[in-house]
């Protein structure tokens, strides 16, 4: 058979038929891992009053979960890459849903806190390898709808799962969602075992200390890992206290949160596939810098909310959504376009790891910000949070704008290599 002859119609439908369910399952995966660490948020109020915590206390839950996973994911940098991915990830999954079952069963806030950082561990580390799969079974010309379709996941955690979680929470209290989410584990790890293809570790010669020290010391990768801190840490300022924010200081019921979930995870479903055509179509950071520029409008309306109508609460939390979510798929089809194959699993846990630490350490830093009056119960810090928050959306724009003068290719529209890697001596 002649090597240069088109591929047969029914082998490509074939492929792309396979294409999109390894994406779907791993959507799947994604949901839970998401839904896990966005459903502490609007329960923040309810485990504050439960646990008799303050603010700063309930920020260690958050962080907790960002912290555990970038120890697990730089730890996994060594040797991720020397593992068959889906082994890998299916082990690391089984340990997510058996850690979210001690969520639900934690009786104290410090069991919790525990079980929140085995999640973290398991979960994070498992993001990783679902990112590294998308990176691995498709081109980069078709990458940022590949991202796309892995991060509809977030908006479906916002339209599905966490509307149930606090409908759940408000009938049998907090337990609730994280025993749905431990439930939902076990059917898509059945599913995940049967459809996904086994993905074997590329041969690696190398020492593990050598190749993290290679991975590490990239010009190329060392601008990918700065960016990720910098996109992260600026939603990381806002999010944990948005719920909270919205019920002591613009006046929501609790019970209205499902609203807010709800509005921002529908518009967010539709609008994340346009931003991975967009980010396929066009310059990675343009549509990155066009996004950015909405962000920091709504953002910073949004801390400032004082006693709003429920109507223009909602339309604030939705293009909040939008924007937060949009801005990572440029953002990482820039940074995966960026790195060489062989080095791509390591990078992506070591990212992974840089991801969590980012968010958490925002996590904290948003907790010594915001603090509750004794007198009214008025969260009183959150301008500040978004003030920073501002400073650090330039500054992903910053680094964005150093990765692609670092790795041009990365930005552009259409086929193109990775980046070349040093060689590591055996």
């Amino acid at each position: 058979m002649n090597p240069s002859a088109p591929v047969p119609a029914t082998t490509a439908v074939r492929a792309a038929t396979s294409a999109r369910g390894i994406l779907f399952t791993l959507a799947a995966i994604q949901f839970t891992h998401i839904m896990d660490f966005m459903i502490m948020m609007p329960l923040g109020a309810g485990l504050m009053r439960v646990f008799t915590i303050d603010p700063h206390q309930f920020s260690y839950l958050v962080a907790a979960y960002g912290l555990a996973a970038a120890v697990t994911g730089f730890a996994g940098g060594f040797f991720i890459d020397r593992f068959d991915r889906k082994h890998a990830l299916l082990g690391l999954y089984a340990g997510f849903g058996l850690a979210t079952l001690a969520c639900a069963l934690a009786p104290t806030y410090h069991w919790l806190l525990a079980a929140r950082l085995a999640a973290g561990a398991c979960g994070g580390a498992a993001s990783a390898i679902v990112q590294a799969i998308v990176a691995d079974v498709i081109p980069a010309e078709r990458r940022g709808r590949g991202l796309a379709v892995v991060a509809t996941a977030f908006p479906l955690a916002s339209v599905l799962g966490i509307p149930a979680g606090l409908f759940l929470a408000n009938l049998f209290e907090w337990h609730a969602p994280f025993l749905l989410l431990a439930t939902l584990t076990v059917p898509i790890a059945c599913i995940a075992a049967r459809f996904l293809s086994s993905l074997p570790a590329a041969p690696v010669r190398t020492h593990p200390g050598r190749q993290m020290q290679a991975l590490l010391s990239h010009p190329v990768h060392q601008r990918g890992f700065l960016l990720t801190a910098a996109l992260v840490f600026a939603g990381g300022l806002i999010i944990p206290f948005m719920a909270p924010s919205l019920v002591a200081n613009t006046g929501l019921a609790e019970t209205q949160l499902t609203w807010v979930y709800l509005c921002g995870g529908a518009a967010t479903f539709f609008t994340t596939r346009l931003f991975g055509r967009l980010t396929d179509r066009h310059d990675k950071l343009h549509v990155l810098a066009a996004v950015t520029a909405v962000a920091i409008v709504t953002a910073v309306s949004l801390t400032h909310l004082g006693p709003t109508p429920i109507g223009l609460t909602l339309a604030l939390t939705t293009l909040f959504f939008i924007t937060m979510a949009g801005r990572f798929t440029p953002a990482l089809a820039l940074i995966s376009n960026a790195v060489e194959p062989r080095y791509r699993g390591g990078f992506m846990s070591v990212n992974s790891a840089v991801q969590h630490a980012a968010s958490g350490l925002a996590n904290l830093g948003a907790g010594a910000l915001v603090s509750r009056e004794a007198t009214s119960g008025r969260l009183v810090g959150y301008p500040l949070a978004g003030k920073v928050a501002v400073g650090a959306f330039l500054l992903t724009l910053g680094l964005a704008w150093r990765l692609r003068a670092a790795a041009p290719h990365a930005a552009r529209p259409g086929r193109h290599p990775g980046v070349p890697a040093p060689v590591v001596a055996d």
